[in-house]
């Protein structure tokens, strides 16, 4: 009787027939037999507690006869035993069996008497249920090869599906790539379509969304993580290598690849997706689900849509995002425009985020430079302080800077340099560096001064304004200064007509 236990354990485990056939030395119609009985009976639910032995000999009939022929390993059993408490592996154990025991049966008769001396137990697992607007998984899978109008040649589709864990209300989109514009793209179609967001999403650890999946701190990629604060859900990654944690997105990815994408060869992608469309609320969204016993779609308008949260007032704008390297001049290209990032990052590949406004350039997630997009193709965007000091004081000495920084200083020195850079046929560019630089010297208030009488002078060149600071004339007054300082020191020094005449002049 334990020996018909151990078999519906297989069968629940979802072992092959030929498997349960070879360890349990039966032929492959026996073990078909009792699958299709234990089957009609609902013996192989595995949320169902397995009968005991005695109550399954009842439902099943007498248990199948075990192999009447003894194992060839029956004479080493305490070896292999011992070897099995020590941790060794079935293939280890075969060896030492073979090299210091003399045994001479294949490896088969040795896997098969373990499985018989350890049958794997079933796991168990919790089934977690989710409360309406709770919860969606997302997931993609293939679909199989789609004609492209934009290439002109069949490219790999892929399937994306959004199910929501209450109702088992889906979004599907076939896609002809899973880029991380891609990805959000398809969240915004899906969360546009049930008017409103789940509180969780839980999802593999694709690059799309997880730049590493890490058990407990898995990090998150910035444009999904933007993404999720501005929709306003939490994205749950699923521990790696466990797909099961998601099994409602599971399901409907397979249920859709038999029901719908079966058979069925479309034109191109525009026509795939106008039929997914109507698929998925004509027949997957009307039918009784196996687990919750009503229409997916029935039970998402009536229970479920009204507890999801808002959509926000606009969506979100990433355009795209693409990888992109930081060449030797600390820039790089984008649609034919070039950004600056800073130096550390030459020779580096940055992922940068085309919003519809801005530009912004992330290492991993630590964003490194943004810009305002470029409006047309070959305009640079150039921050000096992105190149290394020395570098940076080229970007500064252009004609315009130079004629921007003389005006904050005074009138006088911005005409001085005016002056400068507009003498013909010499480059007067060096000079104008020179003569600003003495502001650093000097400061801007002395420098001012020794331009203006420079200019007054008619001697507007870099020597001489040199010369008069070294001089110190730029505190003297200029000449048109002396001669208004000597007329107004007259007029206040003469005495008034009437007080030399005591008579009244008589008026004509």
């Amino acid at each position: 009787m334990n020996y018909l236990r151990d078999l519906i354990h297989r069968l629940r485990a979802r072992q092959s027939e030929r498997a349960i056939g070879r360890d349990l030395g039966l032929s492959r119609v026996t073990v078909h037999k009792y699958r299709l009985l234990a089957e009609k009976l609902g013996l192989l639910d595995s949320s169902r507690p397995l009968p005991e032995a005695k109550e399954l000999q009842q439902l099943l009939g007498p248990a199948p006869k075990p192999p009447q022929r003894p194992s060839s390993v029956e004479a080493y059993r305490e070896c292999v035993e011992e070897m099995l408490e020590a941790g060794l592996e079935m293939t280890t154990i075969y060896d030492r069996l073979r090299d210091q025991h003399g045994y001479a049966g294949s490896y088969s008769s040795v896997r098969r008497f373990v499985g018989q001396l350890h049958p794997k137990r079933e796991q168990v697992f919790v089934r977690v249920q989710a409360g309406p607007g709770e919860e969606a998984q997302v997931d993609f899978g293939s679909a199989g090869s789609l004609y492209d109008p934009v290439s002109g040649r069949k490219r790999q589709g892929y399937l994306f599906v959004m199910t929501l864990s209450f109702s088992r209300h889906q979004y599907a989109e076939i896609v002809l790539d899973q880029r991380i514009s891609t990805w959000l793209c398809l969240h915004r179609h899906a969360f546009e379509s049930f008017g409103g967001v789940p509180g969780k999403v839980v999802l593999d650890n694709l690059k799309a969304a997880v730049l590493e999946a890490h058990l407990h701190d898995p990090v998150l990629g910035e444009a999904y993580r933007r993404f999720a604060q501005h929709y306003g859900f939490i994205v749950s990654p699923n521990r790696p290598g466990t797909p099961r944690h998601k099994g409602k997105v599971e399901n409907g990815i397979h249920y859709a690849k038999r029901s719908f994408l079966a058979g069925q060869d479309f034109s191109d992608l525009a026509e795939a997706n106008r039929k997914l469309g109507l698929w998925v609320r004509e027949k997957a969204g009307a039918r009784e689900h196996g687990t919750t016993h009503q229409a997916p779609l029935a039970l998402f308008l009536s229970q479920e849509q009204q507890c999801l949260q808002p959509l926000p007032a606009w969506p979100f704008d990433l355009c795209e995002t693409r990888a992109v390297r930081v060449h030797n001049d600390c820039h790089v290209t984008i649609e034919g425009s070039y950004y600056s990032v800073p130096y550390a990052y030459v020779g580096q590949t940055l992922e940068a985020f085309l919003f519809e406004r801005i530009v912004q350039l992330f290492h991993g997630t630590e964003l490194v430079a943004s810009h305002p997009r470029a409006q047309d193709k070959g305009q640079w965007l150039t921050r000096p302080e992105h190149y290394p000091t020395e570098k940076a004081a080229y970007l500064e000495g252009t004609a315009a800077h130079c004629q921007e920084r003389a005006e904050t200083i005074g009138p006088s020195t911005a005409q001085l340099v005016r002056e400068l850079l507009a003498e013909r046929p010499q480059d007067r560019l060096r000079s104008v560096h020179s003569l600003l630089r003495l502001s650093e010297k000097v400061g801007s208030a002395r420098l001012e001064a020794a331009c203006q009488r420079a200019l007054y002078f008619g001697d507007g060149h870099y020597r001489r304004v040199k010369d008069i600071l070294n001089a110190g004339l730029e505190s003297e007054p200029l000449p048109d200064q002396e001669v208004a300082q000597v007329a107004a020191n007259v007029y206040v020094f003469q005495r008034q007509a009437a007080e030399f005449f005591s008579w009244e002049v008589e008026r004509c």
